[in-house]
This record gives structure tokens, C-alpha cells and sequence, in this order.
């Protein structure tokens, strides 16, 4: 990556906080990225505000709509003066303007049409975001992309709702960065470096100093070993047992001449960190089902490096392995001196290069069997050992699955709208489907008009119904969303294009750095009552 932008600005610093999140590989492939937004509305200009300014590569507006008065109303990037010129030219100018290391360009058309005249226009975008199409355009552009594998999110703000929704077959994730996780310590199956260096340590010998400042991991294994010895080789497993070994670790403490207890904080870690140390080292469930999966165990010439990664760590487990994935190779910070630290640490990243090494010659004899070029850097299997247990695989259902009635969610959408007390954002999902009926039958929204919010209650009533009926469920939805509904007049909100327009960006970073898990693959957002919901339907 080029640590100098057009503006003269160092990268480094410009975008310091982000690279913090996900490296300097992950802004690689986000400067890498051609992302395309179908209309400029409020929420598609936020969503690219929100790429531009993280330094995405290229962006492309594809909008053939002309500025009016209501788009002034509520996108902050279309100005009064811009009044019945290409929305898609005056956003991508103003939008341009917010960052001179990203390439904006557009074209003034409506998606319908440039699909018609030229279908493989979208073939060559990283990624796509839809905003405000109707059903019969959105269905036909995701058919497109789906074929191609090329992700699309949908977005809608429709009054006081957000909805977002990802069409993607596979998207597979190596650097998951998992909220929690418990640290690959092995205590439970140490590891003959880790047991050579601890046996190396003699506590009681130690001067005072010393004594003090042994790091806690050390303390844990020496004391594990009492432990054992006392109890058939096992380790402590159940509370009362933990409680007994952190006594154990407490009479491990010296005392002054007075017979008080020192201040020995490594001592306090060691006690500390008993419940969360002495987690058996197991195959993690969504490990386990990677491991399952037939796109690791059919491996052709065109798998995915992140497959045949896959088939290696699992190879590994099976053979030198024995049950457990590559160590990670990292220890938490502790109390004690900074050359046993360093020499505790090094014994933790030699086991690690030596996993690596062991799971390398695995990728290897994998691809010369399958007769394909490598693609595979050794940078990349250590970066995939060592986030091993945090891997993860979502596929997401087409766009066309969800809109037809035979294979829709329909007992899923049922369970969340069955009573009164159901959840509010399925509901609306299920009224936005009815919006999409009724313009399709009088090519408008329901209250489009003010003299029309009335006569169209009843209308987006029947509308729902058809839905519904499609279905197979019984109408058991309150007028009042309805009338609710009717009311929005299909209005784009800034507040809530503003707030839904934060999360899709993250969702789009998610996808091209290969960092994070993505939503799968339906969110929709309630602004009146501040809540939100994932559902997969």
C-alpha cells in the first residue's frame, strides 16, 4: 500500500483508526475494490460517504433519475442549485470531493435499461448496492450478480424503516475477530517446548525478586503438575475442584517474617486465570462442520484456497495434530520480568512455526495433487492457522429463493408475526413486500399523494392479503401498521438513511476486506423504537 494519498497526506496517519481494525491487508483489498450503487438516493449517498471516507478504491453510480425537489429535501450531497440536472453526476462530484484517493465516475441510466443494453456491465464490480428498485428490476439485477458470484446488498429506508438485505453464495471468512475467545494456552495437553521451559523454572530457588515475577502461566503449570499428581493425572474440572487448586496456588505464595503473605501479584493472575486457562483445547462446532463440508472434503482444481486451507488444518488435526488445530502461537500480557516474558512468548510462536510448517507441506502435496497454481502465500497459511478455530462460512439464500412463494421462509416469517407480542420488524418486512404489490399493480407507493393516504388503506390491505396468500398464512396483522405504512407515503428519512447507511458500510467492509461476519442476510431497523432484528429468510 502507498504510504502517500493524492492529497500528500501520509496514509499511515489518515487512516490510522481503521487500519487498527483491519490492517494493512485489509486496506489493500478495500483500495483494491469497484463498488457500484444503483441510485443515488439519501441512503445510497450515505452508504458511499461511508466507503469514500475509509479510502475505498473506485465507486460507480448508476442512477438515470434527474434532481427534484424532494431529493433536495433529503440528501445531504444534492444541492438546491442541482435542480433537474443527472442526480448521478452532481453525487458522484460532491461525493468525490470527500476523499482525492478514491475514483468516482457514473452513468446516467436507469438500471433497467443498462441491464437490457448491456448485461455484463456489472460483472466487473466488486460489489453492488441496490437502493429503492422495485421487485421486477431488483429481481433481475440480483439474477445477474448471483450467476457471477458478485455480492449485492439491498437497501430501503421506507419512513421510519431500514431494511438491508445481502444476496452472496459463499463468503468465507479467515479473520473472524471474535468478541471473546479464550487464549490457546494448552495446559490441559502441554506441548513439549512449553513443558521443557517450565520445567527449567525452579519457584522454590528463586530469590524474592524472581520469585515475584514469574510469569502466571508458569505458576499455573507448575501447580497443575501437583495437582495431577495428587488426583490420577487429571486436571481440575469442576467448580469445587478450581476452588481447591486456587488454593493450592495460594500456599505457593512466601511470607514475610511475620508469616503475612507477600505482595506476589503474578501469584494473584495465576489465581485469576484458572477458569478461563484450564478450558479443554476442543475443536470449536463451526470448525468441526468446515471440516464436514463437502467444499473441503471434494476438493477440485477450482476450490478456493480458503478450502484447501481448510483441508490441510483439517489433515493436521487428524495426523500430527492429534485432536488439536494449530497452536496460535500468542500469550496474554502478565506480570514478570521482560526476559522470562519474551522467552515464554518465544516458546508459544516456535510451536506455532512449527504447526505451520506441518500444515504448509499439507497445502502443498494438496495442490500438487490437484494440479493448480499455488495461489497460496506462506503469509496466508500463518494468518489462517493462527485464526483457525475463529473461521467462518456464510452462505446466503438468492434473492430469487426468498421471492418465490414456494421456497419462501414462510413458517419463519409466521413465527415472528403470530401474536401481538411478535417482533414489529418482521412485520414491516412483511408490509414492504405488500408495498412492492401494490406498485407493481398502480405503479406508485400507497400515500404517495397526500389526497391518497386514506383510499390506499384499503388497498395495501388487499395487497398484503395477496401476499399472504402466497404464503400460505392468515391475515393477523394490525390495521394500524397498515395505516402506518400508508402514512410513510414512501418517504426517505435522512435520520434513518443516515443511520442505515453507517451499518451497510460495514456490511460492504465486511465482504471486501474478508474480515468480520456479515449479517445473514436480512436486517431491518424500527427508528420508532430504536430496535433492529437479523432474520434469515
Amino acid at each position: 500500500m502507498a504510504t502517500t494519498g493524492k492529497d500528500g497526506v501520509d496514509k499511515n496517519n489518515k487512516y490510522d483508526r481503521q487500519l487498527r481494525l483491519w490492517g494493512d491487508h485489509g486496506q489493500v483489498a478495500l483500495e483494491s475494490a469497484r463498488v457500484c450503487l444503483v441510485n443515488a438516493t439519501a441512503t445510497g449517498t450515505e452508504i458511499l460517504k461511508n466507503l469514500i471516507l475509509p479510502g475505498i478504491g473506485a465507486f460507480t453510480i448508476v442512477d438515470g433519475n434527474k434532481v427534484q425537489g424532494e431529493d433536495i429535501g433529503n440528501n445531504f450531497f444534492l444541492t438546491k442549485d442541482s435542480l433537474g440536472e443527472s442526480r448521478a453526476k452532481v453525487a458522484t462530484e460532491l461525493l468525490g470531493e470527500l476523499n482525492p484517493d478514491v475514483t468516482g465516475d457514473y452513468v446516467e441510466d436507469h438500471p433497467e435499461k443498462l441491464l437490457q443494453s448491456n448485461p455484463s456491465f456489472f460483472n466487473t464490480c466488486t460489489m453492488v448496492i441496490a437502493t429503492n428498485l422495485c421487485e421486477r428490476t431488483l429481481l433481475q439485477l440480483s439474477k445477474q450478480l448471483w450467476s457471477y458470484n458478485i455480492p449485492l446488498l439491498v437497501c430501503r429506508c421506507y419512513g421510519f424503516i431500514g431494511y438491508m438485505r445481502l444476496a452472496l453464495r459463499e463468503h468465507t471468512v479467515i479473520e473472524s475477530h471474535p468478541d471473546s475467545s479464550h487464549e490457546d494456552l494448552r495446559l490441559d495437553r502441554e506441548f513439549a517446548g512449553l513443558a521443557s521451559y517450565c520445567d527449567s523454572l525452579d519457584l522454590d530457588a528463586m530469590n524474592k525478586k524472581d520469585h515475584s515475577h514469574t510469569p502466571w502461566l508458569v505458576i499455573l503449570y507448575k501447580y497443575l503438575q501437583v495437582w495431577k499428581q495428587q488426583h490420577n493425572g487429571e486436571a481440575p474440572k469442576n467448580y469445587k475442584e478450581k476452588a481447591q487448586f486456587k488454593e493450592l496456588i495460594k500456599q505457593g505464595i512466601r511470607k514475610n517474617e511475620e508469616g503475612v503473605p507477600e505482595d506476589e501479584e503474578n501469584f494473584d493472575e495465576a489465581v485469576k486465570s484458572v477458569n478461563t486457562s484450564l478450558v479443554p483445547t476442543r475443536i470449536p462446532s463451526n470448525v468441526q462442520n468446515l471440516f464436514e463440508d463437502s467444499c473441503c472434503n471434494e476438493l477440485t482444481v477450482d476450490s478456493k484456497p480458503f478450502w484447501i486451507l481448510v483441508r490441510a488444518v483439517k489433515e493436521f488435526v487428524e495426523g500430527e495434530g492429534k485432536g488439536a488445530l494449530p497452536l496460535r502461537g500468542t500469550i496474554p500480557d502478565m506480570t514478570a520480568d521482560s526476559e522470562r516474558y519474551i522467552q515464554l512468548q518465544q516458546v508459544y510462536r516456535d510451536q506455532a512455526v512449527q504447526d505451520v510448517a506441518i500444515v504448509t507441506n499439507k497445502v502443498q502435496d494438496l495442490v500438487q495433487t490437484l494440479g493448480r497454481d499455488p495461489g497460496i502465500s506462506e503469509q496466508d497459511i500463518k494468518l489462517f492457522c493462527k485464526n483457525a478455530a475463529f473461521l467462518r462460512v456464510v452462505r446466503c439464500r438468492s434473492l430469487e429463493e426468498e421471492y418465490n412463494s414456494t421456497t419462501a421462509h414462510s413458517q419463519e416469517i409466521e413465527s415472528h408475526i403470530a401474536d401481538e407480542d411478535s417482533d414489529d420488524e418482521v412485520v414491516f418486512y412483511v408490509l414492504l413486500r405488500a408495498v412492492d404489490k401494490f406498485y407493481e399493480e398502480f405503479n406508485r407507493y400507497p400515500g404517495w399523494y397526500n389526497d391518497q393516504v386514506e383510499p390506499d388503506i384499503p388497498r395495501l390491505k388487499a395487497s398484503l392479503l395477496k401476499v399472504l396468500q402466497e404464503w400460505g398464512l392468515s391475515p393477523n396483522i394490525k390495521d394500524d401498521f397498515i395505516h402506518e405504512i400508508c402514512r410513510y407515503g414512501s418517504a426517505e428519512l435522512h435520520t434513518v438513511a443516515s443511520f442505515l447507511g453507517g451499518a451497510a458500510a460495514q456490511e460492504v467492509i465486511k465482504i471486501i476486506t474478508g474480515q468480520f461476519v456479515p449479517i445473514n442476510n436480512t436486517y431491518i431497523y424500527n427508528a420508532m423504537k430504536q430496535t433492529s432484528i437479523t432474520v434469515e429468510l
